[in-house]
Parts: structure tokens; sequence; C-alpha cells
């Protein structure tokens, strides 16, 4: 029997370009700060909300009965890209990230309908509790304090405008010498008749 071919995969929103273009603006105010940060091209950002990791492609199929079965269950959701911060702290930041505002909530409850949807399949849980975000950078080395602290205040007023996500999208990730290529392989929708 032939084995399946592995393939880096994750479920993300994908972002309009609008919030593409509030996203760039951010990180060109970020830069001027000169931190050491590898940044993240603003056309391959998603909002991510499970990473798996190696899938095998036989498995694409389950996945996508699931993410399926869990759109249908919500409306689409509104949301925005707002403030700035860094994981895991200011001590030691190791990446830079904007949040996430406007029906944040209920991104979080499709997130874990959707962890237990997969879990369901045999996909283990996320052991870290789920933070919304978009990762503007990482960071290559330690940084002064004090004048991220500076930027992060500054930054903390930053919303971008609002944006409706229609469909959750599976996508595969090449990670190729000039940085991960995505694929999209499949999205479903969101229930339009539902309000909530």
């Amino acid at each position: 029997m032939q084995r399946s071919h592995k393939i880096r995969a994750f479920v993300a929103l994908k972002l309009p370009e609008n919030i593409i273009s509030s996203i760039k603006k951010i990180q060109e105010d970020l830069k001027l700060y000169r931190f050491p940060v590898r940044w993240v091209r603003p056309e391959k950002m998603h909002l991510t909300i499970k990473f798996f990791g190696e899938i095998a492609e036989s498995d694409i199929k389950n996945i996508g009965a699931a993410m399926n079965n869990c759109a249908g269950s919500y409306a689409p959701l509104s949301l925005s890209a707002k403030g700035v911060g860094v994981f895991p702290g200011i001590a030691h930041p190791r990446v830079i990230w904007a949040g996430i505002s406007g029906e944040a909530s209920l991104l979080f409850d499709l997130r874990n309908a959707l962890e237990n949807r997969f879990e369901e399949i045999g996909f283990k849980k996320e052991d870290r509790p789920f933070k919304e975000h978009l990762t503007l950078g990482r960071f290559r080395e330690r940084v002064d304090s004090g004048k991220l602290i500076e930027a992060l205040r500054k930054f903390q007023s930053f919303e971008s405008e609002i944006f409706v996500a229609e469909k959750i999208y599976l996508y595969k990730s090449d990670l190729e010498p000039e940085g991960p290529v995505y694929t999209e392989l499949l999205s479903a929708l969101f229930n339009r008749d539902r309000t909530i």
C-alpha cells in the first residue's frame, strides 16, 4: 500500500486588502525603531486558528468535513486588528504581534469547536491557550526593553477597519529559502443565515 504524502498545514482566516494595508503601515512605523526583527510580509499574513504541523494528504478530506461542520454553526465574524504586543513578554520577546478585536469571543468559540472536531478525527488538541493575533515579526536577538515599551505604548491605540470573515481556510505551507509559500487547499463557508 502506498504511504500518504505528508504536508504542513494550518487553518486560518484570510485578511482582506484594506487590513493588509493597515498592517503594512503599522510595520513601517515600527521599523523606525530599528528593532532586530525579521518582519512578516503583510500579504502572507493570516489569522491562524489551528496549526497542525505535518498531516497526511489523506487527512484533508476529514479535516474539510470537520471545518464545514463547525463553520455552518457560525455567522460571518466581524473583526479588526487592534493594538500591538509581544510574546512571551517584554523581558525576552520572541514575537511582535497585532491583536484582534470585534467578535473575538466568537472566534475563540469557533477555535474550541474546531479543536473538538479535529480531536474526534485523531488530531491532538493544542496545549497552549489560544491568543488571537497577527504575527508582525520575529525578534532575531535581545532588544532594549525601554525602547520596546515606548513603541508598544505608542501603538496600543492602533485599530484597523472592521473586516468580515466569511470563510475559514485550510492552507498548505511549503518552506522555501525565500520564505513560506501558502497554498489554499479548501475552505468552509460561515452560515450567512445565522445572526450570531
